[in-house]
Protein backbone atom coordinates (compact mmCIF):
# COMPACT_ATOMS: atom_id res chain seq x y z
CA UNK A 1 0.00 0.00 0.00
CA UNK A 2 1.25 3.49 -0.56
CA UNK A 3 -0.21 6.34 0.98
CA UNK A 4 -0.66 9.80 -0.66
CA UNK A 5 -1.92 13.04 0.81
CA UNK A 6 -4.33 15.03 -1.07
CA UNK A 7 -6.23 18.47 -0.36
CA UNK A 8 -9.74 17.49 -1.68
CA UNK A 9 -13.09 19.84 -1.03
CA UNK A 10 -10.62 22.18 1.15
CA UNK A 11 -9.22 19.59 3.48
CA UNK A 12 -6.53 17.42 3.87
CA UNK A 13 -7.50 13.46 3.42
CA UNK A 14 -5.03 10.60 3.19
CA UNK A 15 -6.03 7.66 0.70
CA UNK A 16 -4.11 4.70 0.74
CA UNK A 17 -4.13 2.22 -2.42
CA UNK A 18 -1.65 -0.20 -3.75
CA UNK A 19 0.85 1.62 -6.67
CA UNK A 20 -0.87 0.38 -9.89
CA UNK A 21 -3.91 2.26 -8.89
CA UNK A 22 -1.98 5.39 -8.24
CA UNK A 23 -0.42 4.70 -11.25
CA UNK A 24 -3.76 4.35 -13.47
CA UNK A 25 -5.49 7.19 -11.53
CA UNK A 26 -2.50 9.44 -12.53
CA UNK A 27 -2.61 8.09 -16.35
CA UNK A 28 -6.45 8.86 -15.74
CA UNK A 29 -5.81 12.16 -14.67
CA UNK A 30 -3.41 13.24 -17.49
CA UNK A 31 -5.85 11.76 -20.22
CA UNK A 32 -8.92 14.28 -19.06
CA UNK A 33 -5.96 17.16 -18.58
CA UNK A 34 -6.61 17.50 -15.16
CA UNK A 35 -4.73 17.05 -11.28
CA UNK A 36 -4.95 13.82 -9.23
CA UNK A 37 -6.66 16.36 -6.73
CA UNK A 38 -8.97 16.87 -8.99
CA UNK A 39 -10.02 13.60 -10.23
CA UNK A 40 -10.20 12.38 -6.73
CA UNK A 41 -12.63 15.06 -5.79
CA UNK A 42 -14.82 13.84 -8.47
CA UNK A 43 -14.80 10.29 -7.59
CA UNK A 44 -14.95 11.23 -4.02
CA UNK A 45 -18.50 13.58 -5.09
CA UNK A 46 -20.52 10.72 -7.32
CA UNK A 47 -19.11 7.62 -5.68
CA UNK A 48 -22.03 5.13 -4.50
CA UNK A 49 -19.61 3.85 -1.55
CA UNK A 50 -18.96 4.93 2.37
CA UNK A 51 -15.59 4.34 1.59
CA UNK A 52 -13.26 6.46 -0.83
CA UNK A 53 -10.44 3.95 -1.38
CA UNK A 54 -12.38 1.35 -2.96
CA UNK A 55 -14.63 3.86 -5.05
CA UNK A 56 -11.42 4.55 -6.63
CA UNK A 57 -10.76 1.11 -7.22
CA UNK A 58 -13.61 0.96 -8.66
CA UNK A 59 -13.06 3.96 -10.76
CA UNK A 60 -9.90 2.43 -12.18
CA UNK A 61 -11.33 -0.45 -12.75
CA UNK A 62 -14.35 1.26 -14.82
CA UNK A 63 -11.92 3.41 -16.89
CA UNK A 64 -10.05 0.19 -17.83
CA UNK A 65 -13.33 -1.55 -18.83
CA UNK A 66 -13.34 1.21 -20.99
CA UNK A 67 -10.15 0.96 -22.63
CA UNK A 68 -10.99 -2.65 -24.11
CA UNK A 69 -12.68 -2.94 -27.63
CA UNK A 70 -15.90 -4.82 -27.62
CA UNK A 71 -15.58 -8.19 -28.76
CA UNK A 72 -17.43 -8.76 -32.47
Amino acid sequence: MHKRSLSIAGHRTSIALEPEFWTVLDTMAAQKGQSLAALVKTVDETRQTTNLSSALRLAVLAWLQGQIPPSA
